[in-house]
Formats: C-alpha cells, structure tokens, sequence
C-alpha cells in the first residue's frame, strides 16, 4: 500500500525542504531595510490615495462579467477537442453548432456595444 504512494510522499517532502530552504535562506540573507513605497497599502491596482467611496463604472462589470462567461464557454471545448475522434461525428457537429451560437451571442455583444469601455 505505502509504494504506491511512495512517489507522493517523495515529492511533498521534497517540496517542503526546498520551500522551507529558501524561506529561511531569505530571511538570513534577505535586504532589511525598509522602503516606504513597499510598506504602503496597495489594492486592485489602486494606490491608497482613492477615497473609500470610489465606484467602478458599470461597463467594468460587463466586460468582467462578459470575460468570464465567454472563458467559461470555451473551456468547455477542450474536452470535445481533445477526444474527438472516440465521439465521432455527432460530437462534430454539436461542436460546430456551439461555436457557431457563442460567435452569434459574441457579435451581438459587441454590436450592443457592451464592449465598449466608457
């Protein structure tokens, strides 16, 4: 039973030895000094000077909300791609019928001007 987990066990303490190497090679020999550009809070890619009120536009939602749903789309092709000769043609052909309505939904998003940044 332990062989066959053996590799497993190997490479986790391996990991943890070369992550704990370099934790404490660093704080031996890592610089000490303070900068206070470093040491200030950063955000988002916002600096600390934004007023806590700050409020992103509309049209930065939608394009996040867009970016992630046509992502998530497409990652569902990668199963269909990488097998496709084992599901044959039917497989084919719901293939080219999702790409085709995610390029009809794609382009009437974007003709919606939901892609424009304001």
């Amino acid at each position: 039973m332990i062989r066959t987990y053996l590799p497993a066990i190997v490479f986790l303490a391996l990991g943890a030895i070369v992550g704990c190497t370099f934790a404490l090679l660093n704080a031996a020999f890592g610089p000490r000094r303070r900068i206070p550009a470093k040491t200030q809070p950063y955000e988002c890619g916002l600096p600390s000077e934004v007023k806590q009120g700050f409020r992103f536009g509309i049209s930065f939602y939608l394009i996040a909300m867009l970016f992630i749903l046509f992502d998530i789309e497409v990652i569902f092709l990668f199963p269909i791609a990488a097998e496709l000769r084992a599901y044959g043609t039917f497989a084919l052909g719901e293939l080219i019928t999702f790409i085709v309505l995610l390029t009809v939904a794609f382009g009437y998003v974007w003709r919606r001007g939901a892609l424009e940044w304001r």
